[in-house]
């Protein structure tokens, strides 16, 4: 149960994105101080609303909150901004965050029943699924009404109040995975920078490089491919594109050098493929966190199927990295 005082006055917002909003949203999409970037939950006044004035509900997440108000240009209304603990509408939504007794808390708190005439909220389409749209009705008295999935349609829903099958229509285009790249590469820079000094270190700039074309496959190049990659798993695909990449960073050069396939260079492919190729899979079952088609179960049974599969690959890959390394030796 939270204890919480309620909100005695409106908060002000208007619909203006101004310089320092677009680089909190530039550093936001690099992981910077990821846990900041929070709005304060309650009640905000857009313009100069009425009581019959229309009520949006938000994330407290800066981005959420910024996209939905600067998509109301020129209209006077109130945003309901839910305590998601900083997280965007879809992700809380999805961890129990943007759900059903945080919007009849919030809606309590800041007694909207007496700030508007009418009994009615608009909720982004992505926050369906942490809300129950007929327990909301009974606890509170107002009605949920299911925006677009985008809030950049909200002008042209407001004019018919009526969704079309393209604003419902969940969109994940190159577009959109590019502007998640930062934040996945930002969350292993810390390993690339380490390849990269024992590469500096013991003189093997080379299989530095080789292990940053790996990370690169795995961060960058497979969320643009992705929808190409002709599997249905995320780590399927990895697994893919992970044996592409091995053949081409680790196989095709030394094969080009040496202009010879011969044991020696069959055996060293096989122990990258075993040990690189779990590593692009594994960034690739990283990147459902950041994709609008997953499922929690979907997740949860990729995970059960394949880690133990490409556990024992890596293991399977380092064992006979080892082997080979003895028999080097003896040689």
């Amino acid at each position: 149960m939270k204890i919480e005082e309620k909100q005695t006055e409106f908060y002000v917002c208007d619909s203006i994105i101004t310089l320092a909003n677009r680089w909190d949203h530039f550093l936001a999409r690099f992981g910077w101080r990821r846990n900041h970037r929070r709005v304060k939950p309650g009640l905000y006044k857009l313009g100069n609303p009425t009581q019959e004035s229309l009520v949006f509900a938000s994330a407290n997440y800066t981005l959420s909150f910024d996209a939905l108000r600067s998509s109301l240009k020129e209209i006077d209304g109130y945003i309901l901004v839910l305590d998601t603990r900083g997280i965007n509408v879809w992700c809380a939504a999805g961890e129990g965050t943007f759900d059903t007794d945080e919007l009849v808390h919030r809606i309590e708190m800041t007694e909207l029943s007496k700030v508007v005439n009418h009994r009615s909220i608009i909720l982004p389409q992505l926050g369906a699924p942490g809300i129950c749209a007929h327990e909301v009705g009974k606890s509170s008295g107002f009605k949920v009404e299911y925006g677009p999935v985008r809030s950049s349609d909200l002008p042209n829903y407001l004019k018919t109040r009526t969704a079309t099958a393209e604003m419902r229509r969940v969109r994940f285009n190159l577009r959109d995975r590019l502007e998640l790249i930062p934040v996945e590469i930002m969350a292993f820079l810390f390993i690339a920078i380490i390849a990269i000094l024992i590469g500096l270190f013991t003189g093997e700039i080379w299989k530095s490089l080789q292990i940053l074309g790996i990370l690169i496959t795995g961060l960058v190049l497979f969320p643009i491919l992705l929808p190409w990659i002709p599997t249905r798993d995320f780590i399927t695909k990895g697994l893919l594109l992970g044996g592409v990449a091995v053949m081409m960073i680790y196989f095709l050069p030394a094969y080009l050098m040496n202009g010879i396939f011969g044991w020696a260079l069959a055996w060293e492919t096989l122990i990258n493929m075993l040990i690189m190729t779990p590593v692009v899979a594994f960034l690739a079952l990283n990147f459902t966190g950041s994709t609008t088609f997953t499922s929690r179960t979907g997740v949860r049974r990729e995970i059960f199927t394949y880690i133990p599969i490409l556990t024992a690959m890596f293991i399977s890959g380092i064992i006979f990295s080892i082997v080979m390394y003895l028999i080097k030796l003896r040689s």
